[in-house]
């Protein structure tokens, strides 16, 4: 499994990083078939509250391409709402 993390308009932190590597390796555990994840991290209009964007996209093969995208206060959250998005979306393939 590839995991490929794009940070726009900031610089990632390595903790952050991590974080989505972790998430991403829970993913595949539960669905073995994953080929490959895209984290986008995008920090939006800098003076709100909830400007961080993450969008996830997973491609299954045979199965196609499943996305989600979330905007949270943390890339965290908005990562971990997402992947559970991303979820939903698989477990109707399992």
């Amino acid at each position: 499994m590839e995991v490929r993390i794009q940070d726009i308009h900031f610089d990632a932190s390595q903790q952050l990083v991590d974080y989505c590597n972790t998430k991403a390796d829970r993913l595949a555990r539960r669905y073995p078939t994953i080929d490959y994840i895209d984290y986008t991290l995008t920090l939006v209009k800098p003076q709100t509250q909830a400007n961080k964007e993450a969008r996830v996209k997973v491609i299954v093969p045979h199965h196609g391409e499943f996305t989600a995208t979330k905007t949270a206060d943390t890339f965290e959250e908005a990562v971990t709402k997402a992947l559970e998005a991303v979820d939903a979306q698989l477990e109707k393939i399992k």
